[in-house]
């Protein structure tokens, strides 16, 4: 399976559990995790949107996640609500639409895009219509979406290698790159006075992690390198908060991952293909991690047994064109059979 088709199926399997998920916050609603920071869970199973976070300073507000141009409106107004200090800064956690694509809002807004130098690197890997090549995923994603269709993709423009610090006597910020997770331009969002950590989709709460651009060896030793952090606060990219469990779940569901996978790495593409639902019930033993399994995981399974040498297996398990898929993806509405894992798809008339 490409990676393209990849994504979208994620994108596809984190909107129909996402509802099923067990939540302390709720969806569209902001919550104050600590003295002048909030955070704001995205309407992901109607919407598309990521989470939001923000930090108001003594001047001004940082912005976590520059999310869908829709979701940049949905919290806009909540952050003036709170504060009348200017939003100038928007810190994207990573290059993926839900989390960039509303930059150019943020900047009608005063802010400027900030990220780590990895976010420019892979948005000129596939958001290859804007850098003067044939069309790429946000042309694909302005097909089905209104609100990406009616603004423009603004890249960041203030950039960091390793780390870039806010700072004003009250508040600190810190931004830092821990090396390849999730992408290979992962941010984290550090406040070390309220040992808060923003961790974009490096570190999520539920069955949202998409593996397609990313690499699960890496991505657990960033998350470890994170976890020396000592957070107390988790604010992850997709889910509710919680407690440092949260990135403990996260790092110890892909270390069993790849501890199943090894176990049948020699194997061939169809023994592996069905050993898959063995593998999946064995991870769903840990009550820890079950919640990280969804519909998703065949892909998740191919990604890491790739990764150790092998060949794919997996097929495009839908019939939408690549190109359909890719636009549709965050604007259907989607339901799941209790009993299965089967994804039902349907997309409301406005997208089609």
């Amino acid at each position: 399976m490409n990676s393209r088709l990849q994504q979208q199926l994620f994108i596809s399997v984190i909107t129909a559990f996402g509802p099923s998920l067990i939540c302390t916050a709720e969806v569209n609603k902001v919550e104050t995790v600590a003295p002048d920071v909030y955070f704001h869970e995205g309407d992901l199973g109607r919407r598309g949107h990521c989470n939001n976070g923000w930090i108001v300073f003594e001047d001004y507000v940082l912005v976590v996640d520059g999310n869908f141009p829709s979701g940049a409106q949905e919290v806009i107004p909540k952050i003036k609500a709170i504060t009348n200090k200017p939003i100038r800064f928007a810190f994207d956690t990573h290059h993926h639409g839900d989390h960039a694509y509303g930059n150019q809002v943020w900047v009608e807004n005063g802010a400027t895009p900030v990220a780590h130098t990895g976010v420019i690197d892979e948005m000129k890997k596939y958001e290859t219509g804007y850098y003067g090549n044939t069309p790429g995923r946000w042309e694909d994603a302005a097909k089905g979406r209104p609100d990406v269709a009616k603004s423009k993709l603004k890249p960041p423009t203030l950039l960091f290698r390793n780390e870039m610090i806010f700072d004003d006597g009250k508040h600190r910020v810190e931004l830092h790159h821990f090396g390849v997770a999730h992408t290979h331009g992962d941010g984290f969002a550090w406040l070390p006075k309220e040992r808060i950590l923003f961790t974009g989709d490096a570190c999520v709460n539920g069955p949202y992690n998409y593996m397609g651009d990313g690499n699960s060896e890496q991505w657990i030793k960033t998350l470890q390198a994170a976890q020396k952090l000592g957070a107390k606060t988790i604010c992850p990219g997709h889910g509710p908060t919680g407690g440092p469990e949260v990135l403990e779940d996260q790092i110890a569901y892909f270390v069993s991952l790849r501890n199943e996978v090894k176990k049948v790495a020699d194997k061939k593409p169809e023994e592996v293909k069905a050993a898959v639902d063995q593998i999946k019930e064995t991870l769903r033993k840990n009550e820890r991690i079950a919640r990280y399994i969804g519909a998703f995981f065949p892909a998740q399974v191919e990604k890491v047994y790739v990764e150790m040498g092998g060949k794919p297996f997996q097929t495009a398990s839908v019939t939408i064109e690549d190109d359909k898929l890719h636009a549709d993806s965050h604007g259907r509405t989607l339901a799941v059979k209790p009993s299965s894992d089967k994804v039902l798809l349907s997309i409301p008339r406005s997208t089609r």
